[in-house]
């Protein structure tokens, strides 16, 4: 059995069923963990949604940032876009919501070594506070008052955790971290939304920054794992002993990019896409 993790489709259909050739996958004896963001800016995000929910046991889901996006505009919190309206008038459209307010905001193997976040773990948080505070977003998302919950999460604010934070505040910032988290601040790692650049490397320039990557934040709590992520189509595949990005932007006529990860040596495939945005 192969166990392959895959960053951003974003509605990619066909080149999700290119790299799956290139896998050589089967649904009876592999498993494919997606990062998240499933759907939005491709052409075909109702048959990549269709096919993921009819994997079944053999697909891992967290939800990214667009997939939050989705089951808002189903909700009548924000206003459909193009992309997303044949999902929403789909004949089979509750239950593709349905299926997806199921999936994780976080998936831990601590046998294979690894965890899978759409964007990030918030680098103040030990292992048990990420996993406590995914299931209480995954809570709220298969609770019955999703709408008035949706409403409230949307936001910048607050940037830096507290344990002091309550309700949509403390669900906001930890929805954010799971899903939007990209840079925070060098020195009390607060969030920084307002940059998606990749990083900078060279010595001189790095002090200089006062943004970091949240993976690279000097005081980050150890976290036992190697975290699997997507989000940041700029980073691109980049991986070091502790964290795996698997974003390379297909949706931006990049690559969609699996990994195996049942293997010792981790090995990426890739599969070229043509998508006009």
């Amino acid at each position: 059995m192969a166990i392959y993790a895959i960053g951003d489709v974003q509605g990619c259909y066909d080149s999700l069923q290119r790299l799956l050739e290139k896998l050589d996958f089967s649904p009876e004896n592999d498993q494919l963990w997606f990062a998240g963001d499933l759907v939005n800016r491709g052409k075909k995000s109702l048959k990549t949604i269709r096919f993921i929910k009819s994997l079944g046991d053999s697909a891992t889901v967290v939800l990214g940032n667009h997939d939050i996006t989705l089951l808002a505009m189903y909700y009548g919190v924000l206003r459909p876009n193009n992309s997303l309206k044949k999902i929403l008038k789909a004949p089979e459209s509750e239950d593709l919501i349905n299926w997806l307010r199921s999936q994780e905001i976080m998936h831990i193997d601590e046998s294979l070594g690894f965890c899978m976040v759409h964007a990030g773990i918030s680098p103040i948080w030990t292992l048990p506070e990420a996993k406590q505070y995914a299931q209480e977003i995954e809570a709220s998302l298969r609770g019955d008052n999703i709408k008035e919950w949706l409403s409230n999460i949307y936001g910048n604010k607050p940037r830096r955790w507290s344990n002091d934070l309550k309700s949509y505040a403390r669900d906001r910032y930890i929805l954010n971290s799971f899903t939007r988290m990209r840079y925070v601040d060098r020195k009390d790692a607060a969030f920084n939304f307002s940059l998606n650049n990749p990083p900078v490397y060279k010595s001189k320039l790095k002090k200089r920054n006062k943004k970091v990557p949240w993976f690279h934040w000097k005081k980050r709590k150890n976290i036992p794992l190697r975290i699997v992520f997507g989000h940041w189509s700029s980073l691109g595949y980049y991986h070091d002993d502790h964290v795996i990005a698997l974003d390379t932007g297909c949706v931006w006529s990049g690559q969609l990019t699996a990994v195996r990860l049942d293997d010792k040596v981790i090995a990426a495939f890739s599969q070229p896409c043509k998508n006009k945005v």
